[in-house]
């Protein structure tokens, strides 16, 4: 796992699939996304070279339920006795109440998932004792008021973060930046892409200089315009 500092008080955990961003607020920390199972160790052991013991942690929001984003989480959360939080949407799912809906794949997308696929663990994976149920517009105790924005396409619970007095975007996957040239475009592997250009559509109003996406590299100037300029280059069929 690589730790890249985005800025004094925001770091990007990346895995082999996905990544997850650590936010301070003092001596207060808030893990966003938790990577794929067995990443719990590992993050414990990036706070802790960051001068932080891992009970610094206060919570651990999850943008979805995929596993390289949730499945590091219940075992983090007993590393560290952090609460976990997801949009109400998508809890039955992370319980274990419901199956997971699989994406609807493009054609084009099925060997980019089946290679994301081969890198993850095979199985399911551990589930959070308890899980804090968010919904959209709700104010989490972190960034001066990290407001919950509610982006269903990805999955029905997706959400992204928006911290507006530090101008920061947890976008998820709804929002990637590409591996092959860095371009901003609406994430893959979806249950429902015309909701997803929508949720781009909106992420990119919201006022941000850097934007963080659970795929690629984050914006860390401009980010709403790049935002924006992507909006309006991916747009749903008329």
């Amino acid at each position: 796992m690589d730790v890249v500092e985005l800025l004094p008080r925001l770091h990007l955990l990346r895995f082999p699939v996905g990544q997850a961003y650590l936010w301070r607020d003092g001596g207060a920390l808030t893990l966003v996304d938790a990577g794929p199972p067995g990443s719990g160790k590992a993050i414990a052991g990036a706070v802790t070279a960051l001068g932080h013991t891992p009970r610094a942690v206060r919570r651990v929001v999850l943008t979805h339920f995929h596993e390289d984003h949730a499945g590091g989480a219940a075992e983090f959360a007993a590393l560290s006795g952090a609460r976990v939080l997801a949009h109400m949407a998508d809890v039955d799912v992370l319980r274990r109440r419901v199956p997971a809906p699989p994406p609807v794949l493009e054609d084009w997308e099925r060997p980019l998932h089946a290679a994301a696929l081969s890198r993850l663990p095979s199985g399911d994976f551990a589930r959070p004792a308890e899980i804090t149920e968010v919904a959209d517009g709700d104010v989490l105790g972190f960034g001066d008021g990290a407001r919950v924005v509610h982006v269903p396409g990805h999955t029905h619970g997706s959400i992204a973060l928006h911290l507006p007095r530090h101008r920061v975007l947890f976008t998820g996957d709804t929002i990637a930046a590409s591996p092959v040239d860095g371009a901003v475009m609406p994430g893959v592997f979806n249950l429902d892409r015309t909701l997803v250009l929508a949720a781009l559509r909106r992420l990119a109003g919201l006022e941000a200089d850097v934007a963080c996406f659970g795929h690629g590299d984050p914006v860390t100037e401009r980010a709403s315009a790049v935002l924006r300029e992507a909006a309006d280059t991916h747009h749903a069929p008329r």
